[in-house]
């Protein structure tokens, strides 16, 4: 039987502590903890962590594109690097791969070494999104599920899923329960980016977007409840 597999993406900012910096430890064990249920069930969870917690676009207009999105990449290595670190503490094996050499730090990517490490049980993170400028996280979360044959990528978020307007600025808007990808590129949602919508829907990989600090919520998502909104394929 084919195991359920799985990408995760984390915000950065979720992650970060009150002054919207660094990390909130409490949050990012509770997270480990809803993930580690899932991998003792048996699902293989990849997974992508964005660096706004750190950096985020160009925060200075002197900065180069190229330079600035170099500087995101390297952030959602430490992020990978510090959130790896709680997940061993709760008793997982992981993995970090990036997709430029980093020294001791993560491992070069590779599909095949990726797949054999899924199936010995690791949890594996996925830093340095395409290793190209001009590329979010987004399409690198994309692109792995791609390359890897995932059943569905998981956006865990600040907020509780896709609404027709930004619900901060507008009271009226409501909650998409579901949605198709063309829908969602359609109507401009801004979910994920155009380019990793595009693959997505290409190679039929469905979304579900919900809110990282409900109760359980990722240890649902994992396993197949979603608590926002499912983007279908």
């Amino acid at each position: 039987m084919k195991k359920r597999r799985v990408m995760l993406k984390l915000s950065g900012e979720a992650l970060a502590n009150a002054n919207g910096k660094g990390y909130d430890e409490a949050v990012v064990r509770d997270i480990a903890r809803q993930v580690k249920r899932s991998v003792d069930a048996g699902v293989e969870v990849g997974i992508v962590i964005g660096g706004g917690n750190y950096w985020r676009g160009r925060t200075g207009t002197e900065i180069a594109r190229v330079k600035a999105d170099q500087i995101g990449m390297l952030a959602t290595v430490m992020n990978c690097i510090y959130v790896s670190e709680i997940f061993r503490g709760e008793g997982m094996e992981t993995e970090i791969f990036s997709p430029f050499l980093c020294g001791a730090m993560t491992e070069l990517f590779s599909v095949d070494k990726a797949n054999a490490l899924f199936a010995a049980g690791r949890v594996l993170f996925f830093a340095g999104g395409t290793g190209h400028p001009y590329f979010s996280t987004d399409t690198g979360i994309a692109l792995r599920a791609t390359e890897l044959g995932v059943d569905e990528i998981l956006l865990a978020k600040s907020i509780d899923g896709v609404y027709t307007a930004d619900p901060k600025l507008d009271p009226d808007a409501k909650r998409y329960d579901t949605l198709t990808m063309q829908e969602m590129i359609d109507k401009k949602l801004g979910v994920i980016d155009l380019t990793a919508s595009v693959l997505c829907m290409e190679n039929k990989i469905p979304l579900a977007i919900f809110d990282l600090h409900g109760d359980n919520a990722i240890a649902d998502a994992l396993r197949g409840v979603i608590h926002g909104t499912t983007v279908t394929v």
